[in-house]
């Protein structure tokens, strides 16, 4: 394990986290994640750590309500979020990572079809 750091475009938000150095991502096709490029990389809660920033972070939610998206209130980026496939872990956005993790594999996640996909995985 390892520690690395990220936050939101400005500075504004940032945060740090424990993964390993080769990590699997999950690409989604629903409308939000398609739309930022999202590289889901999902963190257990108690491995991620707010640096700064909560007073910055505004949340957003549609449909089931599950998902809590959290953006910069200042840039408007999306680092990371509690997401609805994974209760007990956050989604970071590898993007939004300094020195990322390697990429060892990418799942391609059908977003569009949740109900029938989350049942595969």
């Amino acid at each position: 394990m390892k520690e690395y750091y990220g936050g939101c475009h400005c500075g504004a938000v940032s945060f740090k986290f424990q993964s390993n150095e080769r990590v699997d991502i999950w690409k989604c096709n629903c409308s939000i994640c398609n739309a930022y490029d999202y590289e889901h990389l999902f963190i257990k809660h108690e491995d991620l750590t707010l640096i700064n920033g909560d007073d910055q972070i505004s949340s957003y939610t549609f449909g089931t309500k599950n998902a809590k998206h959290f953006f910069c209130k200042l840039c408007g980026i999306k680092s990371f979020y509690q997401p609805r496939s994974h209760p007990d872990m956050y989604s970071v956005n590898l993007r939004c990572v300094k020195s990322p993790p390697k990429i060892e594999k990418v799942i391609d996640f059908d977003g569009i079809n949740f109900e029938d996909s989350i049942q595969k995985i």
